[in-house]
């Protein structure tokens, strides 16, 4: 084998350039022919000097030989990656029919030349990608003009979301190093460029509404969903970095609690069964309330209005007259800050378990409007908990303050006193009004001599909380389990944040900031199929334990030296295990994905 370099001329502007070619010469009936194995392209830098020693350590790998002395690193890894195209090439154009796969195929091999190579991960892969093809998204990214690469691309870069979330640096290497999602596709992503990857996040950002409308008609199709219900929420995840050069990058409330970092907002439209559909990316500071009316109007129409619930950060009264006005359902949380449960309710028992109780009961106030209030013992439990932890916390602190009344060093001071009690009742303001404090003072120095403290008897209403809604005539089992159903969106948000590699955001740019949060949401879209597909089917494992199950699963490249001198190449996925036929078997997918091909160099 040698390279070749051929020099052509541009028809167009008359300029010259240059390509390259693996050859090598071949006996043929007509005498001596050279034959190109491999178009190289036009990106060759290896100098001249190196094509020898490049071509002949090709041949040895092809050829399954061993060397005395290793190659130059520069040269291996060289060698390594066109020898993997030339196998790859060679098993596609000669693919082993379905029919034939089972069929006996006698040959006498050396065992001990036996090499696996390309050990790449298949399970992951295959289900992601059967997923994409049922929602039809690599169709509809035909319609859009996408070129072939960037389908491949796109498809690519969704699928690592999935399995491997991370920067799209560690995506481009994984999809070349890593994965078999490329064989599985009849492509290569062996030449993908990192710029493509940069590229088909700014191009689905650019048909965002499209897409969010193809996905929300298509899975309606495919899960018949009814759609009489919308869940809103939002989330904001924080950057690595400044983020000067994103508009939305804004100091707020970190849901993680990163109070050092600039955020952006997801603002989120679900539906009952818990798919996404309309987003919008907000700043990071952005007053929740308002982003309400900016929404809805995007999904809803005049004929087909739904039943919107929220939580109380976004149930203001403004919001909720704004609903009713455009007659919207809703259920929302009362925002009132001092709870009052009425004395003459009688509450009926909606959920018992080990766990927890919840009961529940209705009433309509003077606004027409019903009011559901209930309680849980879980909830309960959890707030007692927090308020004794504060008021250990704030007695603890009453302690100290009274015991420095009689240290040398102790504050004394009246004025200075009562002002480090106005700090600690501002800083545990949600017990430190149960507390009734008196404080004594010595008429002599003008000093205080001692601080006591009981606690008051107030009413204790934790565990309670209560919901608003104008479907008057729903009852309160009703209307707690639409309520109830926003819990979706928290799981979703979770899952983004945990599984897809929603946080932190590395990019400084406002628009790949949007189409990393977009990427986010179209794998969304992919692992909420599938584990509605599983769920049918009796799995209600998280998207995490199924990504560990599959990831076991590969695909490899077994070669072997035959009696006659040449390499036979065989790319086959794994046999399965018990593990992986379960998941597959719910989803209606083959055991080993992926078509076998054989090689002989």
């Amino acid at each position: 084998m040698f390279i070749r370099k051929t020099t052509h001329t541009n028809n167009k502007n008359g300029q010259k350039y240059h390509t390259y070619k693996l050859v090598e010469s071949v006996r043929t009936a007509r005498g001596p022919r050279q034959r190109t194995v491999l178009n190289i392209g036009n990106t060759f830098s290896l100098p001249p000097e190196k094509w020898k020693e490049l071509a002949n350590r090709i041949e040895v790998i092809l050829c399954g030989q061993l060397t005395l002395f290793p190659a130059p690193e520069e040269i291996e890894q060289l060698a390594k990656h066109y020898a993997e195209k030339i196998i790859r090439r060679h098993g596609q154009r000669s693919p082993i029919p379905a029919e034939d796969e089972n069929k006996p195929d006698l040959q006498t091999v050396d065992v001990n030349s036996l090499e696996n190579e390309q050990i790449r991960s298949v399970g992951g892969e295959s289900v992601v990608l059967a997923t994409i093809k049922k929602l039809a998204l690599d169709r509809l990214l035909e319609t859009l003009d996408f070129s072939p690469p960037n389908i491949e691309a796109t498809i690519g870069v969704i699928t690592a979301r999935l399995l491997a979330p991370a920067s799209e640096r560690a995506t481009h290497l994984w999809l070349q190093n890593n994965t078999s999602l490329d064989d599985l596709m009849g492509t290569s992503f062996a030449s993908l460029s990192q710029d493509r990857v940069y590229k088909v996040s700014d191009m689905l950002l650019g048909n965002k509404d499209t897409i969010e409308s193809h996905l929300q008609n298509r899975e309606q199709h495919l899960f018949n969903l009814e759609e009489k219900i919308l869940l809103y929420d939002l989330t904001n995840t924080f950057f690595e970095g400044s983020g000067k050069y994103n508009q939305k990058a804004h100091f707020g409330v970190s849901k993680e609690k990163r109070t050092d970092c600039p955020l952006v907002t997801l603002a989120l439209l679900m539906d009952s069964d818990g798919f996404p559909k309309k987003s919008r990316f907000l700043e990071g500071n952005v007053s929740e309330p308002g982003t309400l009316k900016k929404m809805l109007p995007t999904i809803c129409t005049a004929t087909k209005k739904l039943i919107v619930v929220t939580d109380a950060g976004i149930g203001t009264r403004e919001n909720v007259q704004w609903m009713n006005e455009n007659e919207y359902h809703y259920i929302v949380v009362s925002r009132k800050r001092k709870l009052e449960i009425p004395d003459d309710i009688e509450m009926v028992t909606l959920r018992e378990d080990d766990r927890r109780v919840i009961r529940a009961a209705v009433r309509i106030n003077t606004n027409g409007e019903m009011e559901v209030y209930c309680h849980s013992t879980a909830k309960e439990i959890k707030e007692r908990g927090i308020k004794n932890r504060f008021e250990r916390r704030f007695e603890d602190n009453l302690a100290k303050t009274r015991d420095a009344l009689h240290k040398k060093s102790g504050t004394k001071k009246y004025d200075k006193v009562l002002e480090k009690i106005g700090r600690l009742k501002e800083k545990y303001r949600r017990v430190a009004r149960r507390y009734e404090i008196r404080v004594e003072k010595d008429d002599q120095s003008g000093n205080i001599s001692d601080i006591t403290w009981i606690m008051k008897q107030i009413d204790d209403i934790d565990g309670y909380y209560v919901l608003r809604s104008n479907l008057n005539n729903s009852n309160e089992k009703e209307i707690f389990d639409i309520f109830n159903q926003l819990l979706d969106v928290e799981d979703a948000f979770r899952s983004m944040k945990s599984e897809l590699g929603l946080r932190p955001v590395h990019h400084q740019i406002e628009f790949r900031c949007d189409g990393h949060l977009f990427i986010t949401l179209l794998a969304y879209h992919v692992l909420h199929s599938i584990r509605m597909k599983l769920k049918n089917s009796g799995m209600t494992h998280s998207w995490s334990t199924i990504r560990d199950r599959l990831a076991t699963h590969h695909r490899v490249t077994t070669s072997m030296r035959r009696s006659d001198g040449k390499m036979i190449y065989i790319r086959k996925t794994a046999k399965p295990e018990e593990c992986h036929t379960k998941i597959y078997d719910a989803l209606g997918l083959p055991h080993r994905p992926g078509r076998i091909s054989k090689t002989i160099l």
